[in-house]
């Protein structure tokens, strides 16, 4: 089966076919994507996916809509949009052709539709309101892509398909990048989890280059790490640990004398040579070595004992 033809609705669009639209022409970029409402088009056939349009759901028939009573719903009764359809259908088809190992394929699919996929459906059928988000409610992504629509005194008659390609455009980056973190948040995990191994009884944890560390460390109930230590290009930096995802309180703070100071007034400060800054807020410090980012984090250790 060859698909020539990927058809959505024409006029103003959503985040959610725009999103779908993503996804589709990623899987099958020999296809045309064809904007119109056109009955001829919009009728199930062999050659084409049809979503957010034509006023039924029908995976087998490939079309794609949810406008429709009874409209499709998720196993937990929560409604699909187009995108939502669109992901639990072909998703794990877009992440394998994205290159994601096989064995990462469930878990990232799971983690993007929750994180991703789900709030655009919620929002698309009115069952979450923007308005939840506060004074950031401009900033969803529904309204980022709204944003890009025409405005309404635009006299081009391809107004509406620029606008929608340009739309695309940002969406595609937005789809890859989340789907490049989730990626890497798994590959790093192995390797956390092996730092934390070898740092034993330690409360600082080295870490052979940048990557995710938070939800392994609580994975493991390493409470008793303090502080991360990561290199940076030249430099090294000492990293506190926040005490979850949703906050910015940590488990330790870095030494009150050494907020804010850089360079020479660091160093007489820590007593440590090398040392080079350490933010006013106290949750990262940076040397010019691993031996003296070390001792910096060994002094930090001692002031967070001395202390307790």
């Amino acid at each position: 089966m060859t698909i020539s033809y990927l058809v959505t609705h024409s006029g103003g669009f959503h985040a959610d076919e725009v999103l779908s639209s993503v996804v589709l022409t990623a899987l099958f970029p020999q296809a045309e994507l064809v904007r119109t409402r056109d009955r001829q088009w919009i009728t199930p056939a062999a050659d084409r996916i049809i979503f957010d349009v034509g006023g039924d759901f029908n995976a087998e028939a490939q079309i794609f809509d949810h406008h429709q009573r009874p409209n499709p719903l998720r196993p937990d009764a929560q409604p699909y949009s187009s995108f939502g359809l669109i992901w639990a259908h072909y998703g794990r088809d877009y992440l394998l052709a994205s290159g994601l190992p096989a064995e990462h394929i469930d878990e990232v699919h799971a983690k993007f539709d929750t994180k991703f996929v789900l709030p655009i459906d919620l929002l698309d059928n009115g069952a979450l309101e923007p308005s939840v988000a506060g004074p950031l409610s401009i900033m969803t992504l529904p309204s980022l892509l709204g944003s890009l629509k025409p405005v309404f005194d635009d006299p081009s008659p391809t107004a509406d398909d620029d606008a929608f390609h340009v739309a695309l455009g940002v969406a595609r980056q937005l789809v890859e990048a989340l789907v490049r973190n989730l990626a890497a948040k798994l590959r790093s995990q192995s390797l956390v989890a092996e730092a934390i191994v070898a740092t034993g009884a330690s409360p600082i944890l080295e870490l052979p280059m940048g990557m995710p560390y938070l939800s392994e460390l609580i994975k493991a109930e390493a409470d008793h790490i303090l502080f991360v230590v990561i290199p940076r290009g030249a430099d090294w930096t000492l990293n506190c640990i926040k005490l979850s995802q949703d906050t910015f309180d940590q488990r330790a703070d870095l030494p009150a004398a050494w907020a804010g100071l850089t360079d020479a007034a660091l160093e007489a400060a820590s007593g440590v040579a090398g040392a080079k800054f350490c933010h006013n807020a106290r949750f990262i410090a940076v040397a010019n070595s691993r031996d003296a980012i070390l001792k910096m984090a060994a002094i930090a250790v001692a002031e967070v004992n001395s202390a307790s």
